[in-house]
């Protein structure tokens, strides 16, 4: 593939195409998290025996939107004491043996680690949100009709409330926690980062979910891909005209500007499955403290040189005064 295959590294420090909210963008999310409010703030933990030492692990459930049903994995450093959280979201449809790993890591580094199962796409996590029109296969266009009915207003929600239960509880420090994920995770960190004040920090790797229309004209592969199959199958101009305007109220891009913690974003140049541009359309809208960090020849993948600095960013924002881990 030609090194970068989207914008060159110069068009994409400018690029900032204009956000597409509905004027009553704040007003249908202020009204879904009273939604959410209504739902009673609880959650139950079992203890996993996992082959580690200086974590304890749990399967954690709890009520989200809708009261659907939540699961997910949480792990704290064994020794006692009050510890930062951080909120980690999975990929899209992509969680291998629940993720458990990574979640056990993070514990180890001396975070209380709440990561749920995004729902639907993995274990007991329930969609239960019922649409009134068909979709394509996949999540994408589930609902895509109706911004009340659509797939990730239920899952926008799921994430405010994880970090409302990590800010709940006894382990956790609720001043110091952040929001983390990659691709579908990384967009839905940012969501949560918009639509909760509770993050003081987020860390994004190639977000999705973000410049909606620019990402179905050039994405070659992926997700997204869904959504020119529905327009494929569903060829009305009415049809792709309000499945747009449903979208909207979801663009990543459109929310970017609520949030107020500082953001770390890392992007591949010939990331084929979330386009550069697309996640600059964020980045260029935050008017947050804010960072980027750019793989010239890296795609959507593991990126080792990403590791370092993500870590050390929620160190500073996260442990101590000293930069050590909370006792």
């Amino acid at each position: 593939m030609i090194q970068p295959y989207d914008l060159n590294p110069e068009e994409l420090k400018h690029y900032k195409p204009e956000q597409t909210a509905e004027k009553d963008f704040g007003e249908f999310w202020e009204g879904t998290l009273k939604q959410l409010a209504a739902v009673p703030l609880n959650y139950s933990l079992n203890r996993y025996d996992y082959p580690v030492k200086g974590v304890k692990l749990f399967k954690i459930s709890f009520p989200g939107y809708q009261n659907a049903n939540i699961d997910g994995w949480f792990a704290i450093p064994a020794a006692p004491g009050q510890y930062p959280g951080i909120a980690l979201f999975t990929g899209y449809d992509w969680v291998h043996n629940g993720n458990v790993h990574e979640v056990v890591n993070y514990a180890l580094y001396g975070y209380a680690t709440l990561q749920i199962f995004i729902r639907g796409q993995y274990g007991g996590s329930v969609d239960n949100v019922i649409t009134s029109h068909g979709n394509n296969s996949g999540w994408m266009t589930k609902g895509i009709l109706s911004r009340e009915e659509y797939y990730y207003r239920a899952v926008y929600m799921d994430c405010v409330r994880t970090v409302e239960i990590l800010a709940s509880m006894d382990y956790v420090d609720a001043t110091r926690i952040g929001v983390v994920g990659g691709s579908q995770g990384g967009g839905l960190a940012l969501a949560t980062a918009a639509l909760s004040d509770t993050p003081v920090v987020a860390v994004a790797e190639y977000p999705y979910l973000s410049n909606f229309s620019r990402a179905i004209d050039i994405a070659p592969r992926g997700p997204y891909g869904e959504l020119n199959d529905y327009f494929k199958k569903n060829a009305s101009p009415e049809i792709e005209k309000q499945a747009m305007i449903t979208l909207s109220y979801f663009d990543i891009m459109n929310h970017a500007s609520a949030v107020h913690c500082h953001t770390l974003i890392a992007a591949g140049l010939v990331d084929d499955i979330t386009p550069p541009s697309t996640i600059y359309s964020v980045y260029n809208h935050l008017n947050c403290p804010k960072e980027i960090e750019v793989f010239r020849y890296y795609g959507h993948e593991f990126l080792p040189g990403f590791v370092e600095k993500k870590l050390r960013t929620l160190m500073k924002f996260l442990a101590d005064s000293n930069g050590e881990k909370a006792d």
